[in-house]
């Protein structure tokens, strides 16, 4: 083909694909999330940082892309799953489960949902590439990555419709973790119950606040006002009454949290110091975070279910109930609250929450290890959200109805998924580049 043809047909391809990234970037940052300007630079600083980082980020985009592909192995569409929504690499942790066990688990639940369990492992295959990708990681080695989360998820998935694990009691602790996952879970085993606490707040003529910095401020006037006044609908929706809990719930101090997350850029978020106990200078008292929540990227590209939107309207609801739904130990400071037509969730900030920074990943094997673990909680995560909950909505098992879909050719199932989440994860890349592009154009001065 000429030459000029060809570049040609290149410069068409790449200009319309900026043209959809553009519009579907302003569709939900600018017109529905209705973030200043100020906020869409500061998220896209952080989005052009690397191809994982624009992944992190651009869960529209991916939405967009998938729920336009024809895939063998969805459930039928009137068996969705309850969906964690937003998977990736970086959704997981470490922290102490409400029964005093440190475990490592998913710990974001912002965009649950209900929709094909094939999403969750989509997303999260196409992360792990890119993970491996940065860790400069072979082609082989990339495959290995995925199919060994694949696997992982489709034999732990078998064992619980086989009733062979229960997923209402499978945890991953310090006796079944392994590599850096167990080194990370001993490591939070010697942290103080009081190492949050005294990193975040301070005592002031021996009454404990918050400490501000840069990312912990303290908040206007109208702020608080507002979250007090909202306080006691968050008592409500934890059947917080009487004189012995209400003064546990009590309000010491308020901030405001700044600089957490990309995706979550634009949304409000709180830190409440609660008084929790009578200890002296305030060492038992409990930091609560209130973070602002909006309809789940997810459902707009997923079939509209009546029956979860009129049990979730509430989106602090929906979030809460999700994780109550996809872990095995509820916290038992979940709830939520609204502040005019803001919608909020609570959860304790738990002192020993910790993620597995990337840099600590230094060989194929620790990677392939790591990627097991988060297959089986994966399994875990959609096996839980059903019938076996009491706060499940679907009258059906979904652990039976996903390997129904998965099918008895195990590998079949895994090669398929690893080679398109291979081709996906260039599409990442060659958006990035283009996502790049496109931030740099819209800084140029325009030409009078």
């Amino acid at each position: 083909m000429d030459p000029k043809l060809t570049e040609r047909v290149k410069l068409t391809q790449n200009k319309l694909r900026k043209r959809t990234i553009s519009a579907i970037l302003q569709e939900f940052d600018q017109k529905m999330m209705k973030l200043e300007r100020s906020k869409r630079e500061e998220k896209y600083a952080k989005m052009s940082e690397t191809p994982f980082s624009f992944f992190r980020g651009s869960a529209y985009l991916f939405y967009f892309d998938v729920s336009r592909e024809w895939f063998p192995y969805h459930t039928p569409g009137n068996r969705p799953t309850w969906i964690q929504g937003d998977l990736h690499f970086e959704n997981f942790g470490a922290f102490r489960n409400e029964r005093g066990t440190l475990v490592y688990d998913v710990n974001d639940f912002d965009e649950g949902y209900l929709g094909s369990y094939l999403y969750d492992l989509l997303r999260m295959s196409v992360s792990a590439i890119l993970v491996a990708r940065s860790k400069g990681l072979s082609h082989n080695s990339q495959i290995q990555t995925v199919e060994s989360y694949l696997q992982a998820y489709s034999k732990q998935m078998r064992r619980f419709v086989k009733a062979k694990d229960d997923p209402g009691t499978y945890s991953v602790d310090i006796e079944q973790a392994e590599g850096l996952i167990k080194k990370l879970l001993k490591k939070l085993q010697k942290r103080k119950e009081q190492h949050f606490l005294e990193k975040v707040t301070a005592l002031v003529q021996e009454h404990r606040q918050f400490a501000t910095n840069e990312e912990i401020v303290s908040p206007t006037e109208e702020e608080r006002h507002a979250l007090l006044e909202a306080w006691p609908e968050y008592l409500s929706t934890v059947a917080a009454s009487g004189e012995e809990q209400l003064r546990h719930f009590q309000v010491k101090d308020v901030a405001v949290k700044h600089g957490s997350g990309t995706a979550s850029i634009g949304l409000d978020r709180f830190y409440v110091l609660i008084e929790a106990g009578e200890g002296e200078q305030g060492e038992d008292d409990i930091v609560l975070e209130a973070k602002e929540v909006r309809v789940p990227i997810p459902a707009y590209y997923m079939p509209y279910d009546e029956n979860f939107w009129s049990m979730f309207e509430h989106q602090g609801k929906r979030v809460t109930m999700t994780q109550k739904a996809m872990h095995h130990e509820a916290d038992p400071y979940l709830g939520w609250f609204s502040i005019g037509e803001r919608q909020f969730y609570v959860r304790e900030r738990s002192p020993y929450k910790k993620r597995l920074k990337l840099e600590a990943i230094e060989t194929t094997g620790d990677l392939l290890a790591i990627t097991a673990t988060m297959g089986r909680l994966t399994a875990k995560l959609h096996a839980r959200a059903d019938a076996d909950v009491a706060q499940g909505i679907l009258a059906y098992h979904s652990e039976v109805e996903i390997v129904k879909a998965m099918g008895d050719d195990e590998e079949a199932f895994c090669t398929f998924i690893a080679q398109w989440a291979m081709a996906y994860a260039d599409s990442v890349e060659q958006d990035y580049g283009l996502f790049v592009e496109w931030l740099v154009g819209r800084k140029k001065p325009s030409v009078t």
